[in-house]
């Protein structure tokens, strides 16, 4: 009786077991069968929305997706604003971050080297390129170029030459006067320096130049040059060259700290100085350590040792060599 109830209870135990498999077999298959409907209707849906019958792709890859479509409207954006620029001259436009256009950028800012006696070389370069009143404002506004007259005071401060200077700048408007520059040769190069600094505290520029007031400039030549270069934050661009360094006193050239150049006498590459021009980088440098820059005895070379130990790029452009080319940015007037 005993070995008989135990077969019975052995059974009634794999019944119960076998009844309970059955019943999990059937609740696992219908949770997947249930899962499985669920994200079906889910594709379904998001086919539905988007109109597209593909599979359904991660997360990540739909902001791969919605990154370069707002990529793809940022280049679509600044392809319009440089058709823009090419159809109203050089001048570049930003935007704020809502979208709102800020005021033009200005290409570039011209510092005419004169002198207190060189009225007539005004003149002619007034008549020959830069404009007065009207015209000059039309070189601002349609082409981004600022031209300006820079000069110094008079040693004597305040004396007749001082006093037609600002009478003439009364009448043009067209002048930087640096006050603390005094007019004589040994003050070219500080009265250089002081430009730059002047020029990129008042004007956030894309590149500021140096020329003379005896040479005639092609804006739309200089324009289309520079315009080539924007993608160089740190420029100097000119007419390079490198010639003798004079140590005799009575030479036309000579050069009273001769000694640092080394035993061949020979200056380090830079820019004729004719005319030259640097980025905004570098003029704000300029300006940063105007206190501290020295100045030589020539205002090319002077410029060109402040960007020796520096990460610049030294762009040799023949257009600058102001010669009778008619492709030369610059020549004599």
């Amino acid at each position: 009786m005993a070995r008989k109830g135990r077969l019975t209870g052995s059974r009634v135990s794999s019944l119960v077991l076998s009844m309970f498999a059955t019943f999990a077999s059937f609740y696992v298959a219908g949770r997947l069968w249930q899962e499985s409907q669920t994200r079906v209707h889910l594709i379904n849906e998001l086919h539905r929305v988007t109109g597209q019958g593909k599979s359904a792709i991660s997360v990540d890859d739909t902001l791969k997706i919605i990154a370069c479509r707002e990529q793809k409207k940022t280049l679509s954006a600044l392809e319009i604003q440089l058709s823009a620029a090419r159809q109203e001259g050089f001048v570049t436009k930003r935007t704020t971050t809502d979208g709102t256009e800020t005021k033009k950028r200005p290409l570039v800012v011209i510092g005419i080297m004169t002198s207190l006696g060189n009225k007539k070389k005004r003149d002619a370069v007034r008549q020959a390129w830069m404009g007065t009143g009207a015209s000059l404002k039309k070189i601002e506004t349609e082409k981004g170029v600022i031209a300006r007259f820079v000069i110094g005071r008079s040693a004597n401060r305040g004396d007749s030459m001082d006093k037609s200077i600002d009478a003439e700048n009364s009448q043009t408007d067209d002048f930087i006067i640096l006050d603390n520059v005094v007019e004589a040769p040994e003050e070219v190069s500080k009265k250089v320096k002081l430009f730059f600094a002047y020029a990129a505290d008042r004007w956030d520029a894309q590149f500021y130049a140096k020329a003379n007031d005896n040479i005639y400039v092609n804006i739309d030549a200089l324009g289309s040059t520079l315009a080539a270069h924007l993608g160089n934050p740190r420029a100097y661009i000119g007419c390079m060259k490198s010639g003798e360094v004079f140590s005799e006193p009575n030479q036309k050239w000579y050069e009273p700290e001769w000694w640092k150049f080394g035993d061949k006498k020979a200056y380090f590459r830079h820019a004729y100085g004719e005319m030259y021009v640097i980025t905004h980088a570098l003029a704000r440098f300029v300006s940063i350590n105007r206190d501290i820059l020295h100045s030589y005895a020539h205002d090319d070379v002077s410029t060109g040792s402040w960007f020796v130990g520096l990460d610049v790029k030294h762009v040799d452009e023949g257009k600058f060599c102001c010669s009778a080319w008619s492709s030369a940015i610059c020549a004599g007037v």
